[in-house]
């Protein structure tokens, strides 16, 4: 009984040693806080603002030494990402940006971190609180008119194979031009379009299924422009960047068994100031883990385990198969109509899929293919002249006996549709 006295009173008192071992949380008044309605201000103040704030927000039991030491570390954490009390000193690109993935972790249950919920029950984000941050942000508003000036296809490699190594080590890989679509993404978040580009290895593990996790070799390739307007459309404008993930689990697992590297602008400036750029590649894809990390929905008539893993039903057109295996060429959106169209070719064949459009679950912005609405196809001569002209309507069928002056002028809009610019 003594000797159990004796170890208690021990225990007490390394207890309360401990709790003289406290690094301080720096509090500071806020600098630049994003500039918000009330309502808007309001939910951040309430659910993230403890983590994600310069202001100090401790509950009497994250003071206690050991918890103290693991609340001290993810407000910090927290911060390096996100701090409120600093961001609008951003440029309004960069708020806008933050803002969006901030309430996608929260769509996509990530943010606030489910343990801190649990003993911080008031800091969770209720439906009508998510639904008035989507409706303060507004994804869809108009473009603003600019020239696509600028829009001609990519002549050769030798720009692409002087690309220099991510400052992680990650090395370009001039060959994604060549890579099969996986899917195409428009972000009203930030105004622009992407091209999903998969390699060999990709498109294989897809075509069996076996993407849970995708295997070592895979590639993925995310090209990127701005959005202009024309001609009531929406198109590709100035090339943005190139993003590429390689699956290694062995060499990169200390980075979700995916090396990730960005190149931006026409000269393929590797992202960045330093190697941990890498962590915010990790850090926005973490609430995919189940998915591999993978945020892409894949275009593919394939049957995965889990939940909006693959977007088939964009893949099926009746009986008539779609030339999602042929080279992506350009893209456009009608806004009106609320439709998505991709220009492949192959061996002097146009084809224009047109689908409908639906909303990304996994990117709260971002609108990807949904049911397809038509399949277009035209052979083009080696001297560029048109030839056979045929049409597949929404259900995969034929259609014959089309007007001339339609034919005459869907063709002249094909072939009048430029290669989306590329470094």
């Amino acid at each position: 009984m003594k000797k159990s006295t004796t170890l208690a009173v021990a225990g007490l008192g390394v207890f309360a040693l401990l709790q003289l071992v406290r690094p301080s949380i720096p509090a500071r008044p806020a600098i630049a806080e994003v500039q918000a309605p009330q309502a808007v201000r309001s939910i951040f103040e309430k659910d993230c603002y403890s983590c994600h704030s310069d202001e100090r927000r401790l509950s009497w039991f994250d003071e206690i030494v050991p918890a103290y030491w693991l609340v001290r570390h993810d407000v910090l954490t927290a911060r390096r990402h996100l701090n409120f009390s600093t961001l609008g000193s951003k440029p309004a690109a960069a708020q806008r940006a933050t803002l969006f993935e901030a309430v996608n972790m929260i769509q996509l249950g990530a943010m606030p971190l489910p343990q801190f919920v649990r003993l911080h029950p008031e800091a969770k984000v209720t439906p009508e609180e998510l639904d008035t941050l989507k409706s303060y942000l507004a994804p869809w508003g108009p473009l603003t008119p600019q020239p696509t000036a600028g829009q001609t296809a990519h002549q050769g490699h030798a720009e692409l194979t002087e690309a220099q190594p991510e400052l992680n080590g990650v090395a370009f890989d001039p060959a994604f031009e060549g890579w099969s679509l996986l899917s195409v993404t428009d972000r009203g978040d930030n105004n622009t379009f992407r091209f999903i580009l998969g390699n060999d290895v990709a498109m294989k593990a897809l075509a069996s299924g076996n993407i849970s996790p995708w295997p070592d070799g895979t590639k993925f390739a995310k090209i990127a422009w701005q959005q202009a307007q024309d001609d009531g459309l929406v198109r590709p404008g100035n090339f943005v960047q190139v993003e590429l993930m390689v699956k290694d689990a062995s060499r990169y697992k200390a980075t979700e068994g995916w090396g990730w590297g960005r190149w931006r602008g026409l000269d393929l400036k590797p992202y960045g100031n330093d190697a941990g750029f890498v962590n915010e590649c990790t850090g926005c894809h973490k609430p995919l883990r189940g998915n591999d990390y993978v945020y892409t929905m894949p275009l593919a008539p394939t049957t995965v385990p889990g939940t909006e893993v693959v977007n088939s039903r964009a893949a099926s057109f009746g009986q008539t198969p779609l030339p999602l295996t042929w080279r992506p060429m350009t893209l456009f959106v009608d806004r009106k109509a609320r439709t998505i169209s991709v220009l492949f070719g192959k061996n002097g064949v146009l084809a224009l899929v047109t689908w409908n459009e639906r909303d990304d679950p996994h990117w709260f912005g971002a609108r990807i293919p949904d049911q397809p609405v038509s399949l277009e196809t035209m052979e083009v001569a080696p001297d560029g002249e048109a030839g056979s002209y045929r049409r597949f309507n929404s259900a995969g069928q034929l259609e014959d006996a089309l007007p001339n002056a339609f034919v005459a002028q869907r063709t002249a809009f094909l072939l009048g549709l430029a290669p989306a610019q590329l470094p």
